[in-house]
């Protein structure tokens, strides 16, 4: 007992004293420490504060200086391009006239319709409200610079979020110092437009006196149009490229809604008759989407786009004259046809040119972008918007329904090694190599794939990847412009389709191939998909959904014995010799390539219990046949579960229909009515392969670019380049 009372006498007096007071003693505690918390917040706001009004004195500083008549001839000026855009809550985006924010504001008020909408430059990503852009300063990216001696630094704020930026570019180009902005960072962080390089405001006049603030475009600038050989053509005013942006924007939005008008009245109406009406009376082909449904007159007649089931472009071209498709299949002995003068190019195009390149150097090596915002993806406007930061905007190409490749072709007639990139599905692949053709180039530019559309069967054997997100993955779209520039050459076959009765007439112009073709099971679910987005492409608005609109389909059919006579119904004829179609068989596939629906080896080179076939080459002049025992089946195989039975190879393919049977074409599909489709092989395509996994692509990569320096050179012509390019392709594939 005395031992707890020595123990009491031990704790300091205020912990003896009575509750109440201990009570009173916690509470002041607790006070004080709120106290301290708040005296702590406020000085931190009022350092945010104060941090934030220096940043905003600088760019009102950097405002005045661009107004400043003795540096206006230094930088070139170019307004922005305005496009409307809706705003959501949440997202941190500053006025780049009066610096004030420009998302709507966090309270749960709803959101007035002028606080909505915004204007992003389609260029820049400069964000303005629509009241302030009229008052924008005309600082956005000059894409032409000619007359000047060497392309001058653009330098700018950083006004959006850039997810394609370099590990390098996050430092000061100058002090070397990191541009991370920290909470108490000095002084604010300028980019170049073109180069993509950081410098702090206050570094930039000692890096102007030792460098002149000349640009070397940065780490692509064997890719970027220089703008330096950029001849516009026609000026306009920033007034009115203003009003022509609204304008723009008002007729897209009247555009989407009048598709949808449509597609909404034409649902449960002529599905599978009108399909076969189409095949009888016009092309076979079908457009996927009303709003991609306008024609476009080319030179061949009139053209139909949209995106398929599997992210292909449909095209259709109807009313094409003899003469026409005489001069598109001729042999060209020069760089193109000499028939085709300037006047035909414009008509052939569409559009007024708008800028012409002029005196390029012969090392030049510019990229051509084309992007098909209606892919199975439905991520064009991201795509356009990042390649126009990293690239000459006038290199990018947004293809439509009033739109195709010719434009872009044409404008880079004159320069003498180019590269091409195609943003979109196997189909947007297609109708590029097939405006590639009808230039009549001796040597054309190879293409490359950005993988944005549902299969990207043609991007996986290249090796771009399955789709968008693996591109990603891979380090964005910087790493994807470093593959382009370092890729391999290689060759694709490409094969005609011909559609005749049974009297050898032909029924339409001719299609073509460069991936497969299918009859039977396949081709009908691939035309039931095609018929739902015609009827709701609201539902197909991104690669994975699409993915699962076709499992369903085929779900749909596994109990469909539809095609329990296909092997009555078909008559299969290689190199002139009948094939027996198996009697199980439900469905005959032509492949030219090692991919189908989203990854599906079909030939599996690898498998050694067919002897008696060679392996399967996209190179070799020669397709594959084979068999698939119905949707069940098509299931499996995607799974890797079971294998496709082999049945021919073959240069010359015939395939008699004895019945009205559903054929796709690159995922391309359509109701036939009995005919004979011919096969035969039209040409080869040059295209690009991601050499960064292949000891032997880097050699090759390394070898088309040795040629092309040779034919720069005049050490070789363009005939015998292309003959080398094929002869290295095809030893080292």
């Amino acid at each position: 007992m005395d031992h707890f009372m020595e123990s009491d006498a031990l704790l300091p007096s205020w912990i003896r004293k009575r509750p109440v007071e201990m009570a009173e003693a916690h509470l002041f505690i607790i006070s004080c420490c709120v106290a301290g918390l708040v005296g702590i917040l406020t000085i931190y706001y009022t350092a945010f504060q104060w941090r934030r009004n220096i940043n905003l004195s600088w760019m009102k500083a950097i405002a005045r200086s661009k107004k400043n008549p003795k540096t206006r001839n230094k930088v070139a000026l170019a307004p922005h391009t305005w496009v409307l855009e809706s705003v959501t809550r949440g997202k941190s985006l500053n006025c780049c006239v009066c610096l004030k924010s420009v998302s709507p504001s966090q309270t749960l008020s709803p959101i007035v319709a002028s606080d909505s909408f915004i204007h992003r430059c389609g260029i820049c990503g400069a964000e303005s409200h629509l009241s302030c852009s009229s008052n924008a300063h005309e600082d956005c990216k000059c894409v032409s610079m000619f007359g000047y001696d060497h392309v001058v630094h653009q330098w700018a704020v950083q006004w959006t979020e850039v997810t394609d930026q370099s590990d390098e570019s996050s430092f000061c180009s100058y002090c070397e110092e990191p541009c991370s902005g920290s909470f108490l960072g000095g002084s604010p962080i300028w980019c170049c437009l073109w180069c993509r390089r950081l410098v702090h405001v206050d570094c930039h006049g000692s890096m102007f006196n030792e460098t002149g603030d000349v640009c070397d475009l940065g780490p692509f600038r064997r890719l970027i149009l220089s703008p330096l050989y950029v001849k516009q053509l026609n000026t306009t005013t920033s007034a009115g490229g203003i009003l022509s942006s609204i304008t723009h924007g008002a007729n897209e939005i009247a555009s989407s809604v009048r598709a949808t008008i449509r597609s909404r009245s034409k649902k449960k109406k002529h599905r599978y008759e009108s399909s076969a009406d189409a095949g009888s009376s016009s092309n076979t082909s079908d457009t996927s989407t009303d709003s991609a449904a306008e024609t476009n007159q080319t030179a061949n007649g009139t053209r139909r786009i949209g995106e398929n089931h599997n992210g292909n472009t449909v095209k259709e071209e109807v009313n094409q004259e003899p003469g026409e498709a005489k001069r598109t299949e001729r042999k060209s002995s020069l760089n193109r046809s000499a028939s085709i003068n300037q006047k035909d190019e414009l008509h052939l195009t569409g559009t007024r040119q708008k800028y012409e390149l002029i005196d390029l150097p012969p090392e030049a090596r510019p990229l051509l972008v084309f992007i098909n915002k209606k892919s199975g993806a439905q991520r064009g406007d991201s795509l356009k918007q990042r390649l126009n930061i990293l690239l000459n905007p006038v290199q990018v190409f947004e293809l439509s329904s009033t739109q195709g490749p010719e434009a872009g072709l044409y404008l880079f007639r004159k320069v003498p090694h180019f590269r091409i990139l195609v943003c979109g599905g196997d189909g947007t692949v297609g109708w590029v190599l097939d405006a590639i053709d009808k230039q009549n180039y001796v040597s054309p530019p190879p293409v490359a794939i950005l993988p944005a559309g549902t299969g990207n069967d043609l991007a996986r054997v290249l090796s771009w990847g399955g789709g968008l997100g693996s591109v990603e993955r891979q380090g964005g779209l910087c790493t994807l412009l470093d593959h382009i520039e370092h890729a391999a050459v290689t060759i694709l076959d490409r094969w005609k389709v011909s559609i005749s009765n049974q009297l050898g007439k032909p029924l339409h112009a001719p299609k073509f191939l460069n991936n497969y073709l299918g009859v039977g099971c396949d081709a009908k679910v691939a035309l039931e998909i095609h018929n739902l987005r015609e009827e709701n492409p609201e539902k197909f608005y991104n690669q994975f959904m699409n993915k699962v609109l076709y499992a369903r389909e085929g779900a749909k059919s596994i109990m469909d014995r539809t095609f329990a006579d296909f092997p009555w119904q078909v008559r299969v004829e290689v190199d002139g010799v009948d094939i027996e179609v198996p009697e199980d068989a439900e469905g005959v596939l032509v492949a030219n390539i090692g991919s189908y629906m989203g990854g599906v080896d079909l030939w599996q080179n690898e498998d050694e219990n067919y002897d008696n076939f060679d392996p399967q080459s996209m190179h070799d002049k020669v397709l594959e046949v084979v068999s698939i025992s119905g949707t069940w089946h098509l299931g499996k195989l995607q799974v890797g579960l079971s294998r496709a039975r082999r049945i021919a190879q073959g240069q010359l393919i015939k395939i008699q229909l004895l019945a009205d049977l559903p054929v796709q074409i690159d995922g391309e599909p359509w109701f036939q009515q009995p005919c004979t489709l011919t096969i035969s092989h039209h040409g080869q395509a040059f295209m690009l392969k991601r050499a960064a996994e292949e000891p032997l692509g880097h050699a090759a990569a390394i070898i088309a670019d040795v040629l092309e320096n040779a034919e720069t050179n005049h050490v070789i012509n363009a005939s015998q380049k292309r003959a080398l390019l094929q002869e290295m392709a095809l030893r080292l594939s």
